[in-house]
């Protein structure tokens, strides 16, 4: 029996590094909701730094973690760094392209629990008094994110974090809206 695990344990770990060797070398995680109110209050929400922890997943998670705000308050070089408990970790993001209305795109550093630089990026398109919201998320697999994903479904884990923030969105861009009127075009 002994010699059985003596050649089954180093087969069974040269299987799991071939198999998360063959995985994807990137990865794109993205989902879309359809928010109740005009691109530029939601556009407004997502661009200043300062209002995310009204619909953030993350600092609901941890809502002690210490923050700091750099650069001008919104757009580009708009730049947030936290540090928090073991679900939110360590890491710092940066507004790289801001254009009212269309897209945001910022640069995500992480530090803890992991080490990794992502690209996250948030487009607005108008449908009548709404508007549709697509949030990705996308960077390279490290061999260890290859490894860990053969036992976890990032795309669902994140995924669903997308989900709830996109939803916790919709209500504050609703209460913004409230406040200020869409103004339909002539």
């Amino acid at each position: 029996m002994l010699k059985i695990m003596l050649i089954a344990i180093p087969v069974l770990v040269i299987v799991l590094v071939v198999i998360a060797a063959l995985q994807p070398s990137d990865f794109r995680i993205t989902r879309t909701a359809t928010i109740s109110a005009p691109p530029g209050i939601v556009f407004a929400q997502v661009n200043d730094l300062h209002k995310w922890e009204a619909w953030s997943p993350w600092a609901k998670m941890d809502p002690t973690a210490k923050v700091n705000f750099e650069g001008p308050p919104a757009g580009t070089g708009a730049g947030y760094t936290w540090a928090g408990n073991n679900k939110v970790g360590d890491g710092h993001m940066t507004i790289t392209e801001s254009q009212p209305n269309d897209r945001i795109r910022f640069k995500l550093e992480f530090r803890k629990p992991f080490e990794a630089t992502n690209t996250a990026e948030f487009t607005f398109k108008a449908e009548g008094n709404q508007t549709v919201v697509t949030w990705t998320m996308a960077g390279t697999n490290t061999f260890m994110f290859k490894l860990f994903g053969l036992f976890m479904n990032c795309d669902k884990m994140v995924g669903g974090q997308f989900e709830q923030g996109l939803a916790d969105l919709n209500v504050v861009a609703k209460a913004a809206g409230k406040a200020q009127p869409f103004n339909t075009p002539a």
